[in-house]
C-alpha cells in the first residue's frame, strides 16, 4: 500500500551549461510512496518577482500563519507612467534611437528624455533635470531609460553632443522619408530672448509682435505630409530669402536628392531667390506665390480679367514678366468680402486716431500749431493700422485735414480674393488645382510652427546663451514635434483634427474655396464625443489621462518586501494605447 502526503518547498537550483551556469528557482515537494522518498517539480518561479518569491518561501516555511489577518500594504509612492510609456515607445518604434546614434550611450539616453521630457511637460532644463532625479522625480522616464542619477551639467554636455551629429541626423530623416522629385515644405519663423549674450540674438521682424526684445531665426524643412526633417537657426535679423537660399544650397548636397520640389511662401521665394538660386537649375523646382505688385503688373498688363473667372475661381495664365513659369490666378468671394470688411475697419480706425489731432488745430484754448508739431502727432498714428497709403494729408502752420484717397481704395479694392500661385513645375507632373493644393499645404508647416513655439513645446522662453546650446534646444523641439507629429496622426480619431479627409476634400466646392470639415469631424466637434462613444480631448489631455496611470511602489511592512504595481488602465485609456500601440 502507498501513501502520498506532500510537503511544498521554494528550491533553487544551478546548473552548467557549456560552462554557463544557469540558476532556477523551482516549487517542489517531497513525498513519500512505498516506503521510498520521492521529489517532484511543481512549478517554475524563476521569472517572478523577487518580492513573491520570498513571499512563497515564507509562507511555506510557515513564517506566515494562515488563521492570522491578511497583511496590511503600504503605497509608497506613485509615479506618472502611462504618459511616459506612450512617449517612449512611440519614439522607439520610429527609430529615434538608432537616428541619434548606432550605439547605446549616456548622451544617447539623456537626449531621449529630454526629447520625451519636452512632449510630457515642456520645461527648463534645470526643472527637467529636477524631475528626472528619483528624490524629485515628477514620472517614470528616468526610471524607464535607467538613467540613475543625473545632474545638470550632463543633460548640457548630452547637447553638446547632439548638435554636433545634427547633420547626421537630418540626413537619416531625409533619407527615411524623402525620395527623388519628392515634395520640401519650407517656412521661417523666429522667438523672442532674454537674455544678451549669444551672437545669434538680434533685434530683427517679430513675428512674436515683440519688437523691445532681440530674437532668433528658425527655418523649418517638412516633407509634403508636415513631418519636420531639418531645422537651421540663423541670427535675429536675417530676412526670410536669404534663409531659403542657404536652405537650397545645402538641401540637394545634404540629402543626396537630384530633383525636388521647394514650397515657400512670397516672402521667401522672391522673383530674386528664383532668378539667382532656382531658374535654369536641373532638378529644382518650385511653388511659391506672387506678391501684391506682381500681381497689379498682371492685371495692368491685361494677363488677369476679372471675366477668367464667370465659370471658375482659378485660371491659368502667362506673362513676359515671369518667363517659363506658370501662373495660376485664383478669386476667392468669400476672401473678398472678409477683405472690403476689414479694410474699411482699419480705415475708421485710422480716422479715429487722426480726428482728434484736427480738433486740437481748432480749439479755441490752447490750439495745436505749427506744422512741424502736428506733423508728429500725425506721423504717431498714421501708420499705426497700414492705411496712410489710403489718405491724403494736409499740414499747415494753422491747420489739419485729411480725406480718403478713393482712387487708391478703389485700385486696391480691385485686387480684393486675388492671389496668384507661381511655379515651374511641369503640367505633366502636376494640374493648376495640384499646383493650389499643394501651396495651401503650407499650412502645416505654420501647424508645426505653432506647436513648437507656443502650443505644445514651448520652444520659447530661450533660457541658454551658448549659441550651440542655443541651436540644440531648437534641434531637440523639432525631434519631439517629430515624435508628437506621429502620435497625433495615431490618435487622429480621439482628437479635434478631421480623421476621414477625404470626405472632407470630397466637400469642398473647389480647391480655392475654404476648407471643409467632414460630418464625421463636425459630429466630434458637437458631441465632443467619437462615433465609438469616446471623449474628444485635445493632444496634451490626453497625455494628461495616460498620467493617470501610476506605477505605484507597495510595500507589505510584515515581510520588509516591496514590488511595483501598475494602476488598471479605463477603457478609453486602454484604447489611447491600442491606437499608439503600445503595450503596457
Amino acid at each position: 500500500m502507498s501513501s502520498k502526503r506532500r510537503k511544498l518547498r521554494v528550491e533553487t537550483v544551478k546548473k552548467k551549461v557549456k560552462g554557463k551556469v544557469y540558476t532556477s528557482v523551482l516549487l517542489r515537494c517531497s513525498y513519500r510512496q512505498d516506503g521510498k522518498v520521492k521529489h517532484e517539480t511543481v512549478g517554475n518561479l524563476t521569472h517572478l518577482p523577487p518580492d513573491v518569491i520570498d513571499f512563497v518561501k515564507r509562507r511555506l516555511s510557515g513564517e506566515l500563519d494562515e488563521n492570522a489577518p491578511q497583511s496590511s500594504f503600504e503605497i509608497v509612492r506613485s509615479l506618472p507612467h502611462g504618459n511616459v510609456m506612450a512617449v517612449l515607445q512611440t519614439a522607439k518604434k520610429l527609430g529615434l534611437e538608432n537616428l541619434l546614434a548606432s550605439r547605446p550611450c549616456r548622451e544617447r539616453d539623456l537626449i531621449m528624455a529630454l526629447i520625451a521630457a519636452r512632449v510630457l511637460s515642456p520645461r527648463s532644463k534645470l526643472s527637467t533635470n529636477t524631475a528626472l532625479n528619483a528624490e524629485t522625480a515628477k514620472h517614470t522616464l528616468a526610471e524607464e531609460l535607467e538613467l540613475g542619477e543625473v545632474d545638470v551639467h550632463q543633460l548640457y554636455a548630452a547637447m553638446d553632443w547632439l548638435v554636433e551629429r545634427q547633420t547626421r541626423i537630418e540626413n537619416k530623416l531625409a533619407k527615411k522619408h524623402l525620395k527623388d522629385g519628392h515634395l520640401v515644405l519650407f517656412d521661417v519663423s523666429s522667438s523672442y530672448y532674454t537674455g544678451r549674450e549669444s551672437p545669434l540674438i538680434k533685434h530683427g521682424y517679430s513675428r512674436d509682435h515683440r519688437p523691445d526684445r532681440p530674437q532668433i531665426v528658425y527655418g523649418l524643412l517638412c516633407d509634403s505630409d508636415g513631418r519636420p526633417l531639418a531645422i537651421e537657426v540663423f541670427p535675429g535679423n536675417t530676412a526670410d530669402p536669404p534663409t531659403f537660399t542657404q536652405i537650397v544650397a545645402r538641401a540637394r548636397k545634404r540629402f543626396g536628392i537630384n530633383r525636388i520640389v521647394f514650397v515657400g511662401d512670397r516672402g521667401m521665394i522672391t522673383s530674386a531667390r528664383i532668378n539667382e538660386d532656382l531658374r535654369g537649375v536641373e532638378g529644382l523646382d518650385w511653388i511659391s506665390a506672387l506678391r501684391t505688385e506682381g500681381i497689379r503688373k498682371l492685371r495692368e498688363a491685361g494677363a488677369i480679367q476679372m471675366s477668367l473667372f464667370d465659370k471658375q475661381d482659378l485660371a491659368e495664365v502667362t506673362s513676359e514678366h515671369f518667363p517659363g513659369e506658370r501662373l495660376v490666378v485664383c478669386r476667392n468671394p468669400a476672401l473678398a468680402e472678409q477683405r472690403v470688411r476689414k479694410r474699411e475697419a482699419l480705415l475708421k480706425a485710422t480716422e479715429e486716431h487722426l480726428e482728434p489731432i484736427r480738433l486740437a488745430t481748432l480749439r479755441t484754448r490752447t490750439p495745436l500749431r505749427g506744422e512741424q508739431a502736428i506733423g508728429l502727432r500725425v506721423g504717431k498714428v498714421i501708420g499705426k493700422h497700414k492705411m496712410a497709403k489710403h489718405f491724403d494729408l494736409m499740414i499747415t502752420e494753422n491747420s489739419f485735414t485729411y480725406t480718403r484717397n478713393e482712387a487708391r481704395i478703389r485700385e486696391e479694392a480691385a485686387l480684393d480674393g486675388l492671389y496668384v500661385v507661381r511655379s515651374s513645375v511641369d503640367k505633366k507632373q502636376m494640374n493648376s488645382e495640384q499646383v493650389v493644393e499643394t501651396y495651401k499645404s503650407l499650412a502645416k508647416v505654420e501647424r508645426a510652427f505653432r506647436c513648437m513655439k507656443t502650443v505644445d513645446l514651448s520652444l520659447r522662453p530661450i533660457y541658454h546663451r551658448n549659441e550651440d546650446r542655443i541651436r540644440s534646444h531648437v534641434f531637440i523641439c523639432m525631434l519631439a514635434y517629430y515624435v508628437e507629429w506621429h502620435m497625433r496622426e495615431q490618435l487622429r480619431p480621439l482628437l479635434f483634427a478631421d480623421d476621414d479627409q477625404e470626405s472632407a476634400a470630397a466637400a469642398r466646392e473647389s480647391i480655392v474655396a475654404p476648407a471643409q470639415r467632414s460630418k464625421s469631424a463636425k459630429r466630434k466637434d458637437s458631441r465632443r464625443r467619437t462615433d465609438d462613444d469616446y471623449p474628444v480631448q485635445s493632444f496634451h489631455d490626453i497625455l494628461a489621462d495616460l498620467g493617470t496611470l501610476c506605477r505605484n511602489r507597495i510595500r507589505i511592512p510584515e515581510f520588509d518586501s516591496e514590488f511595483d504595481k501598475l494602476t488598471l488602465a479605463t477603457p478609453y485609456q486602454q484604447h489611447v494605447l491600442d491606437l499608439l500601440q503600445v503595450a503596457t
